[in-house]
């Protein structure tokens, strides 16, 4: 069968396990860098949106979601003088289709305190060869930048939660998993179910560092489509910006950082896993890299928690010794197989010796895995393969994880651009993953 010719997939509703609501709601109200291929026509856009800034009122920001650099012509972030250029007095920022990297002018990078050059953030913050800084920051420092913006009023915030919510259900989505949830997102979500808005189930992953207080607060609103089901936490970063923790070094390293970046160190991993199974909830963890993924579950191992449904994100990248620990420690692995068509040229210039590595499904489902169950608490299930989309990072529709767990390539390629063919699953398979949960 031709990758072309992907069948309709199978009929009925399907969950998101893995969105972000907020940064879904605000990409819907903000210009897209889907379409944008080269530096110049990023340009182009923040010329756009600066004036559409202006024409706002003092105090607007540009603000530009979606870049995806290493697919651009010139395969580089505009500087800071071009950001200045094109945006002139308008406070500039262009965020990266992951989340992990901000190119800013010169008047956001003043307004997030990056000109100051924090200690802290210093790290994170990208220079040029004279010392200047380029405008770009990377990790935790972007949303520094990205949070610099005025905040959105309440009410507007319950405007671009419903408009999340409305886009997931209007494709047949009925039930989304938020990972990394605001504080204020309970009482939101809350406030629409009480009016009758609420029309998806939603499950809470907040902070670790916020786990405890929103779990002393759950009686104010949790109900039945409603649910705080654990927390999320990051072991490392990105594939695009190597910074995802590798066990083998990248082809093309950052300096100082051969085999990528852990956010977190083994001591402070142990520590999340204790909060949360002593809360009597779980995890979410954000690792991408082989490395991270491996940290995480020797972590878990050590800890051994009482609590069910631990859970990996990502996990793009698996070692062959570490496919069965998923289902040894009752590890679900949450994955987003429609990362394979955005990474397919990041994944060939950096990582070309560990290609038969990446996406693992066909192992994962043959060490026992259930196809589509979290294996929580709550729902009493066994630990499962479960896929999402990390809206808005790529879109929310099902067929793309389909397709690149089928034919591990996008659409009309050859069977020769193929990434780990032996690793391709079933469209039945691929479909079962998206099943939601029975509680």
């Amino acid at each position: 069968m031709s990758a072309a010719a992907l069948p309709n997939r199978p009929a009925g509703p399907w969950r998101e396990a893995h969105a972000h609501l907020m940064l879904l709601g605000e990409a819907l109200s903000l210009t897209e860098l889907d379409r944008c291929a080269s530096v110049a026509q990023c340009l182009d856009f923040i010329r756009q949106a600066a004036a559409k800034a202006r024409a706002a009122g003092p105090g607007a920001w540009a603000r530009l979601t979606g870049a995806r650099v290493e697919a651009w012509a010139e395969a580089r972030w505009p500087t800071r003088a071009e950001i200045d250029d094109a945006a002139g007095d308008v406070p500039c920022a262009v965020m990266s289709f992951d989340y992990h990297h901000v190119a800013a002018g010169t008047a956001a990078l003043r307004a997030a305190g990056i000109l100051d050059q924090p200690a802290e953030l210093a790290p994170l913050i990208d220079r040029d060869a004279r010392g200047e800084l380029t405008g770009l920051v990377r990790e935790e420092a972007p949303y520094r930048v990205w949070r610099a913006a005025p905040e959105p009023a309440p009410a507007q915030r319950r405007g671009m939660i419903l408009a999340a919510l409305d886009h997931l259900s209007a494709m047949g989505c009925v039930e989304v998993h938020d990972l990394h949830s605001q504080t204020w997102l309970p009482d939101v979500l809350a406030d629409l179910d009480r009016a009758g808005q609420l029309r998806l189930n939603v499950r809470l992953y907040p902070a670790a560092r916020d786990l405890a207080a929103m779990h002393a607060r759950r009686a104010a609103f949790e109900g039945p489509r409603l649910r705080l089901a654990g927390g999320k936490i990051f072991a490392d970063g990105t594939l695009n910006g190597r910074t995802a923790s590798m066990i083998h070094r990248y082809a093309l390293p950052i300096p100082d950082h051969p085999r990528g970046h852990c956010m977190v160190s083994p001591a402070a991993m142990d520590e999340a896993v204790r909060l949360a199974d002593g809360l009597g909830l779980h995890l979410a963890v954000h690792a991408i890299g082989d490395g991270a993924v491996r940290m995480v579950l020797d972590s878990i191992e050590r800890v051994r928690p009482r609590s069910r449904g631990w859970r990996i994100e990502h996990a793009e990248i698996v070692d062959a010794m570490d496919v069965p620990r998923f289902k040894a420690l009752g590890v679900t692995c949450s994955v987003q197989p429609c990362h394979l068509l955005a990474d397919i040229e990041t994944l060939s210039k950096y990582l070309p010796h560990r290609l038969p590595r990446v996406l693992p499904l066909r192992e994962l489902i043959d060490s026992g895995l259930k196809l589509g169950s979290i294996g929580d608490d709550a729902s009493g299930a066994e630990p499962g393969l479960v896929f999402g989309s990390d809206v808005p990072v790529v879109r929310a529709n099902p067929e793309d994880s389909l397709q690149a767990a089928v034919f591990r390539r996008r659409p009309g390629e050859p069977e020769s651009e193929m990434i780990a063919p032996k690793q391709a699953i079933t469209l039945d398979e691929a479909w079962a993953c998206f099943a939601p949960s029975r509680s």
